[in-house]
């Protein structure tokens, strides 16, 4: 009877890898990122792809606005472009800077190719646990798209990135609404405008559950953080008593 359950197993692994084989010859690895060819050990990216990768993820950042710093550049707890502007968000924790593999992994994420959450989620669960923040949080809130662009596009890639937070306790919560189309955000040339922009383009739900909690927003993207800043706005005044942010990239700065 053992011999036999022996033989049963040897026969199912030698399958298993047979069929592995047959897999990798008719669809072979490629980088998610530049389609070259990979191992299978190579976790979803070629090397040169993981190497850029890490150079635009490592750094020390502020944490009120996720810029580039030094820590000895800090002072009471900002950097000195962070003096003088209102956040309404508490802080804030990125995977890295806009720029190099992260750069167009994040653009391809928010246009199609969803099957880079595997990585950027891996990205943003790293941040997220860094971030100092992480046991604080209750609700996890994607910044939401405008219906009429989430029906373009097919799905809110700040939703597709919640769902891959790995957190004991906190949920998911898409109470915070769109109301209002907006231009780009890009195709604004200044703060100010930025601001302006978003302005009132946000509102939360009939009978949410936002006071007294304890608030993670989710974003792909901060460029000036006028998005950021107002989605945290409604949701103080809906009652939230914190509120924190979690990016994947940190755009407007200068990349060596």
């Amino acid at each position: 009877m053992l011999k036999h359950t022996q033989n049963s197993d040897c026969a199912k692994r030698a399958g298993r890898f047979l069929l592995q084989g047959l897999n990798h010859l008719l669809w072979p690895a490629v980088c998610l990122s530049c389609c070259e060819a990979i191992g299978e050990t190579d976790d979803g990216l070629c090397r040169g792809c993981w190497g850029e990768l890490l150079t635009f993820t490592a750094g020390d950042y502020c944490r009120r606005c996720g810029r580039d710093v030094s820590r000895f550049g800090m002072v009471n707890g900002a950097c000195p472009d962070c003096h003088g502007q209102e956040f309404f968000f508490d802080r804030i924790a990125r995977a890295g800077v806009y720029g190099g593999a992260l750069q167009k992994m994040t653009v391809a994420f928010k246009n199609g190719r969803t099957e880079l959450s595997q990585i950027l989620g891996r990205l943003a669960n790293s941040a997220l646990q860094g971030g100092g923040f992480h046991d604080d949080i209750e609700l996890l809130v994607p910044v939401p798209l405008h219906w009429s662009r989430r029906l373009v596009r097919g799905y809110n890639q700040s939703q597709v990135l919640s769902k891959t937070l790995i957190h004991e306790r906190a949920r998911i919560d898409t109470n915070l609404a769109r109301i209002r189309r907006t231009k780009s955000q890009p195709t604004m040339a200044s703060p100010a405008a930025r601001a302006r922009n978003v302005a009132g383009a946000f509102a939360v739900r009939y009978r949410h559950g936002f006071a007294g909690r304890t608030v993670c927003l989710v974003d792909d993207i901060k460029t000036t953080g006028a998005t950021l800043n107002e989605c945290a706005r409604v949701l103080k005044e809906a009652g939230a008593s914190r509120i924190f942010a979690l990016v994947l990239a940190v755009a407007g700065q200068q990349i060596d």
